[in-house]
């Protein structure tokens, strides 16, 4: 068997990425001629100080911003230049999203946000979808909680119902954007257990952006950004070295 097909593939990628937001005297520059590369089946934890770049670097990679310069591609497709209905319909079938704030809607039960991305792309879950809700339901521990609407449910419930949703379209990528900004230390730890469980159990690709260091410890690889450069490109580590890491980060741009 040839080697390189033991290689993990790549689910996302950019190329000489640069961002700029105003012009001239005025120009600020997000991200400065970054490449990244995200392998499947692995967690990547995207780190740096506020206003380092990582959520705009989230952004363009899941083609929710468009560089000033450089490439994009989600696996072998490049979503550079693609337009604005393209990427919705590309975002809807092969990302996920979970975020801080959860996003559900208010009105919907809880299977009705789990059925959501289905239904937008206009022909609803077939029932090999519906077994994966289920079953998602079930890993998950909203058993019961179908019917809830999203006020009914704990904070932690409720990001529960946004990673099961995430997972339901068994997406090429999942981006988490802060996933337990808004919880308690331990319902952090329980849905970054979740997340970890996603990658080890059912092969899914993860990308986090996160300023807590206990959560990226969680990941496998964790990219440290700063002014919208990658500054250091690490494995595994534990939540007292990636502090020990920020803080030189910080130190150094200060």
């Amino acid at each position: 068997m040839d080697e390189h097909s033991q290689l993990p593939k790549t689910v996302a990628r950019v190329e000489n990425l640069s961002r700029y937001y105003g012009n001239g005297a005025h120009r600020v520059t997000a991200l400065d001629d970054i490449s990244l590369s995200l392998k499947q089946g692995e967690f990547t934890a995207i780190m740096g100080p506020s206003g380092s770049g990582k959520s705009t670097l989230m952004h363009v990679l899941a083609g929710l911003d468009s560089p000033s310069e450089g490439r994009v591609w989600l696996g072998q497709d490049e979503i550079t230049r693609l337009g604005d209905a393209e990427l919705t319909r590309l975002r809807r079938r092969r990302i996920g999203f979970v975020f801080q704030a959860f996003n559900l809607v208010p009105t919907l039960d809880v299977m009705g946000n789990l059925r959501l991305p289905f239904e937008l792309g206009g022909n609803g879950p077939t029932v090999a979808d519906q077994a994966r809700i289920d079953s998602l339901i079930a890993r998950l521990g909203l058993d019961g909680r179908q019917k809830h609407r999203p006020h009914e449910l704990s904070g932690g419930q409720q990001q529960r119902v946004a990673i099961a949703r995430a997972l339901a379209t068994s997406p090429d990528i999942i981006f988490a954007d802060e996933p337990t900004g808004a919880l308690d230390s331990r319902t952090g730890r329980e849905v970054l257990g979740l997340l970890r469980d996603a990658v080890d159990n059912a092969g899914q690709s993860i990308a986090m952006v996160t300023h807590d260091p206990i959560a990226a410890s969680h990941a496998d690889r964790i990219v440290f950004i700063g002014d919208g450069k990658i500054v250091a490109d690490r494995s595994a580590m534990s939540a007292s070295a990636i502090s020990e890491t920020m803080l030189n980060l910080e130190s150094v741009q200060a």
